[in-house]
């Protein structure tokens, strides 16, 4: 397992390319964003924390991730 700085990937990547989903509205928080600036990963970060590290995939674990939360694996 390789290790890296999450500020570090979090500073590298776009500020402007930060998404959230459009049931977040105009709340302003309590979201989760993802950022595909860089097409070999996927960041994931907390709305309310913009400056925050960020959790980073790299496609295919984004892929195995997403499929499990649809399908309903981390629901308690």
């Amino acid at each position: 397992m390789s290790s890296y700085d999450p500020n570090t990937v979090s500073s590298s990547l776009d500020d402007a390319a930060w998404q959230r989903p459009s049931a977040c509205g105009g709340n302003g928080g309590d979201c989760v964003e993802i950022n595909l600036s860089d097409p070999d990963v996927v960041a994931v970060r907390d709305s309310k924390i913009s400056r925050s590290p960020a959790l980073v995939f790299d496609n295919q674990e984004w892929a195995a991730f997403s499929g499990a939360l649809r399908a309903g694996q981390f629901d308690r």
